[in-house]
């Protein structure tokens, strides 16, 4: 008998991203931003370069999106990601400029401007990533 391949797993406790993967166990999205001027700060950092504060905070999101882009992965590059798969790069409906990169198994038909609904998955104990559908 041979276990799974576990898969790789992302930091979640990292000060810059904690508060992402706390809201995806929550079943939500949320993205970092500017408290001073609401810019959005993606990819999530502690500065805005807008206006140049340092208070930022996490907004829940609408977990809907389009479609803006996807590859088919068909060579296996890691044990616990069986080809196909498809990497898609989703441009959220609440975040003007924001886009998430996700995961769809297999190789859906796909076509750019389509609607995408992000689903949550537990990928380990505790270890929960959006990924769309």
């Amino acid at each position: 008998m041979t276990d799974a391949p576990t898969p790789l797993l992302p930091e979640t406790e990292d000060r810059d991203t904690a508060g992402f993967f706390a809201a995806a166990r929550r079943g939500e999205l949320a993205v970092r931003a500017c408290r001073s001027c609401a810019a959005w700060l993606h990819l999530p950092r502690a500065y805005c370069r807008n206006c140049g504060s340092w208070e930022g905070t996490w907004r829940t999101v609408a977990p809907t999106g389009t479609l803006h882009s996807w590859t088919v992965v068909e060579h296996q590059v890691h044990p616990a990601y069986p080809v196909p798969y498809t990497i898609v790069l989703v441009d959220l409906d609440d975040a003007p400029g924001v886009r998430l990169v996700g995961h769809i198994p297999g190789s859906p038909d796909l076509r750019v401007g389509m609607p995408m609904r992000a689903r949550f998955d537990e990928i380990a104990e505790g270890v929960v990533l959006p990924q769309w559908r």
